[in-house]
């Protein structure tokens, strides 16, 4: 694993490791791991900090911490405090995200890169004793907003990480259950 802050980290809120009892699943809807990590390094409030996922798989496997899991990143709505992020190198509806036409998710995830969050998933698990669920950001984000091409159109605002994700092969390999509220 790299270890690789961003440059603000040390201005998020800290909680107990105790506190996490949620791993959300994320896809970049960017096209590669620079351009993510680019993304993550803009900030977005007042606080200096902005949005980010704490541990970040590229498509070859190699995983990437940006943010210290002690620390709460700003990934997922209401669930930040309670809640690991992870992101997946994948292209999602870049570059359009919110375009009624570009609804449609066509990239695969990687094998090297399911295989690298299996594990990363079972050393969280190691580490983090209260640790019990697993989502995608679509099923803790479920607002539609007006398409960016026509707002008479609603489209989801966050469908990561998408119809191709393997959660079959997932939750067959890590003893986390999937959170669907």
């Amino acid at each position: 694993m790299l270890v690789e802050p961003l440059p603000y980290e040390h201005k998020l809120q800290t909680r107990p490791i105790d506190r996490i009892d949620t791993v959300v699943i994320h896809c970049t809807e960017l096209p590669d791991l620079a351009s993510a990590r680019e993304y993550g390094e803009r900030v977005l409030y007042p606080s200096g900090t902005g949005n980010s996922g704490h541990y970040y798989i590229d498509r070859d496997g190699s995983v990437h911490r940006y943010v210290e899991p002690t620390c709460i990143a700003h990934h997922v709505r209401g669930w930040n405090e309670r809640s690991i992020g992870i992101e997946l190198v994948n292209t999602g509806r870049f570059p359009d995200w919110l375009a009624k036409g570009r609804q449609e998710m066509t990239e695969a995830y990687a094998d090297a890169q399911v295989a690298a969050l299996v594990r990363l998933l079972h050393d969280l698990q190691l580490r983090m004793p209260k640790l019990r669920f697993i989502a995608g950001h679509e099923d803790l984000d479920t607002e539609r907003v007006p398409a960016s091409d026509d707002d008479s159109v609603p489209v989801a605002r966050k469908m990561d990480p998408g119809p191709l994700f393997p959660w079959t092969r997932v939750l067959k390999d890590v003893s986390l259950e999937r959170l669907k509220p």
